[in-house]
């Protein structure tokens, strides 16, 4: 499963501008680690987020759960807003 697609289609399910939504594998300086980042509108980081963090939470969740099942890696998520 290919953890990319993945978190871009849990973000687009959430966010309004769905043209400003990026998703891409940064480096991790951590061994067995993937490391995500999430880029979104401004506008829409609350959606992303979510009250008390519930939503990221959920999608970071998603994208560990799967990532145990099929590569044994550990996922990191970082969301920031495009300038």
């Amino acid at each position: 499963m290919d953890l990319i697609k993945l978190a871009e289609d849990l973000v687009l399910s959430v966010v309004s501008d769905k043209d400003a939504v990026e998703v891409k594998e940064v480096n991790s300086n951590e061994e067995d680690t993937i490391l995500l980042e999430i880029l979104v509108s401004s506008d829409d980081m609350a959606n992303v987020i979510g009250k008390n963090g519930r939503v990221i939470n959920s999608i970071r969740t998603l994208l560990q759960a799967t990532s145990y099942l099929h590569n044994k890696k550990n996922v990191k998520v970082n969301v920031s807003s495009l300038s």
